[in-house]
């Protein structure tokens, strides 16, 4: 069962995502949003939306990836992947557009005049409903270097990863156009209307495309197949989760019953709570106080 459609349609699913950042007429809504993701290291002054969008190159759905020519005010000329990436495999998959960049630059032939002269790639990948790791950060910009000294080996490949789940600021607290952007992508769809806290001439514009009513029929049923999609995928990663925590939970008693009894009890308590359990219901399942349980926590 799903909601009744908000006002404004979901940005991360691939159709919203495609409406409002994959079309010629928009795409300087795309330009102003790299341009605050980079914050001062790029500035786009154009881009062009190069025709071999990789997303029949693997049998996945819920991804969109576009490969963008952009030029610089300075002039230089660089390639960026942006795409709205699930979960599954997706280190692994960014790895492999971001090399497919690089080496689809190589001309088929007389490469020694060639040199080797490959231009900056940047693949960006926006995450929605799942984590890069166990750190707190909601933006990671991650590159080629020295495992010992940290010292960048190449900076011309660039990998930069936007996770929403860490962005938790509320409209009150927004202070750059960046934190506007990353508030937008992850609650358009809560939003009744354009906030004083989001009312510049960009997010006038990306609003009012993002009406859910400006769609015609075939382009409702369109977003509807699509964000069935990204639910159905939310359902299967919140499964998987529980499963998870049930499994910590049987660990936590195996390993238990293994050691000292007393022991093994507050353990199995400790395992427990950092499963999330409840602490009444620990206190029913090993039969420890509800305040030493408590005391263990710390």
């Amino acid at each position: 069962m799903y909601k009744q459609h908000s006002r404004y349609i979901d940005l991360t699913t691939d159709y919203g995502f495609k409406r409002i950042f994959g079309r010629e007429t928009h795409k300087n809504l795309l330009i102003a949003f790299l341009n605050d993701l980079f914050q001062g290291r790029k500035t786009i002054k154009d881009l062009t939306y190069n025709q071999n969008e990789h997303q029949g190159d693997i049998a996945e759905q819920g991804t969109v990836i576009f490969d963008l020519a952009c030029t610089a005010e300075d002039g230089s000329q660089f390639i960026i992947e942006i795409q709205c990436s699930h979960q599954e495999n997706f280190k692994e998959r960014t790895i492999y557009y971001g090399s497919k960049l690089i080496s689809d630059q190589a001309p088929k032939g007389n490469r020694k005049t060639w040199r080797y002269a490959i231009s900056e790639v940047y693949v960006i990948a926006i995450m929605d409903g799942f984590r890069f790791s166990e750190r707190t950060d909601y933006l990671h910009n991650i590159c080629l270097c020295d495992r010992k000294t940290g010292e960048i080996f190449y900076d011309k490949l660039d990998f930069i990863y936007v996770e929403l789940l860490n962005f938790n600021k509320t409209e009150d607290q927004l202070k750059t156009d960046l934190e506007r952007w990353l508030f937008v992508l992850k609650n358009i769809t809560t939003l009744e209307a354009l906030s004083p806290y989001l009312r510049t001439p960009i997010f006038e514009e990306l609003f009012n495309s993002a009406e859910y009513s400006r769609l015609n029929r075939e382009e409702k049923n369109m977003y509807d197949v699509s964000l069935k999609r990204k639910w159905d995928e939310y359902s299967v990663l919140t499964s998987a989760e529980t499963r998870g925590r049930r499994e910590g939970i049987q660990i936590g008693l195996q390993q238990g019953m293994q050691q000292g009894l007393q022991q093994g009890l507050k353990n199995t308590a400790k395992n427990m709570l950092e499963h999330g359990v409840d602490i009444q219901f620990i206190s029913d399942m090993v039969g420890l106080p509800v305040d030493e349980i408590k005391k263990l926590m710390n």
